[in-house]
């Protein structure tokens, strides 16, 4: 059971009453990755990342606040999504709190080119060497998260302060201009140090895992949203049928992801630790098509216009495809399904 898990206390006017209002106050999204990292710091310093935590019974105000950040800038939802999460994953895991006005990351994206090994230390620190790929933020954090192998056939959790002389950052493999702010680069470790956050395996076998892969469907869903409303306000402002059905096809697709969302957090507030890695699979799957769906009609209904002049739609329409790629494709779809086909029969009944 997860009694004796750390838990936040929770913000009393989550989600939507503080973070709308101070991202309101921000203005444009940010431009630079040194700005990205302030504004990251400013919502630590609010306390806007104090979170309910996955399965307390709130995880749906989580997610909206999520979804809040990622309408209004999707580079600083990517940052902020990762930094919540390693929060989460802390106090999951018993691990150590962190510092006051700390910013963190999790590395644990494994491309086959890059490999991070960890050595567990007479004085039980860890040693790391190696690079690890797509560290979103590494310029601009002071913690992460990273995701190691202990031995050939298991992985561990360290937590890495990056304030360390033995850490270069290699940010030539980025090359596109979508989340350029929060570019993913590569991170070599020269035996740096850092601490092991719970057990080899655990990181993934715990049930908030799958409660974090639900909660990035949550950003896409907020970015989503921000493509739709553009739309929306063109519609409502003329009379052309054909924009008018676009607007009814976003409708649609928008109205039956946020209802998986809502379906999801309820039954993981009412099983926290049960496996739920179906349940989140469904979730990412719903809102990346109809994500997906909605860069697909707004561009058609709204053209050329917004994409070359409205600085905020044009960012969220390039953005938004780099980030939905955070999805497996089919591998997460056969993930899904064979995790289908163990289910007893009538598991889509009404």
């Amino acid at each position: 059971m997860r009694e004796n898990v750390l838990r936040s206390p929770v913000h009393p006017a989550w989600p939507a009453a503080s973070i709308t209002h101070h991202l309101a106050e921000q203005g444009p999204p940010a431009v630079t990755a040194e700005e990205l990292g302030t504004r990251l710091r400013e919502l630590v310093r609010l306390g806007l990342d104090d979170l309910p935590m996955p399965g307390d019974g709130q995880t749906m105000e989580r997610w909206r606040a999520l979804a809040e950040v990622a309408a209004h800038d999707l580079r600083l939802a990517k940052l902020y999504e990762s930094h919540t999460d390693a929060l989460a994953i802390l106090a999951e895991l018993r691990g150590p709190a962190p510092l006051a006005h700390t910013t963190w990351g999790v590395w644990a994206a494994e491309p086959p080119t890059a490999r991070v090994i960890a050595v567990r230390e007479s004085d039980g620190r860890a040693r790391l060497t190696g690079r690890k790929g797509w560290c979103w933020g590494a310029t601009v954090l002071s913690h992460a998260l990273v995701k190691a192998w202990i031995e050939p056939d298991k992985q561990c959790l360290v937590a890495v302060p990056l304030a360390q002389d033995s850490i270069r950052i290699h940010a030539e493999p980025w090359q596109a201009v979508a989340m350029g702010t929060s570019g993913s680069v590569e991170v070599e470790f020269l035996d740096t140090w850092g601490s092991f956050i719970g057990g080899p395996g655990e990181y993934v076998s715990r049930p908030g895992f799958w409660h974090g892969a639900a909660g990035i469907a949550a950003c896409w869903y907020g970015a989503a949203t921000a493509i739709g409303e553009a739309l929306r306000e063109n519609v409502a402002g003329r009379s052309e049928p054909q924009a008018a059905a676009h607007l009814g096809a976003v409708d649609v697709g928008l109205g039956s992801a946020a209802a998986m969302l809502r379906e999801a957090a309820v039954r993981i507030d009412a099983a926290p630790d049960a496996n739920v890695a179906a349940l989140a699979l469904r979730v990412r799957e719903t809102v990346e098509g109809a994500a997906s769906n909605v860069v697909q009609h707004v561009g058609r209904a709204l053209g050329t216009g917004p994409l070359c002049c409205d600085a905020r739609v044009a960012r969220h329409m390039a953005d938004l495809p780099i980030f939905l790629r955070e999805r497996h494709a089919e591998r997460d779809l056969t993930h899904l399904g064979v995790a289908v086909a163990n289910l007893a029969t009538g598991s889509w009944a009404l």
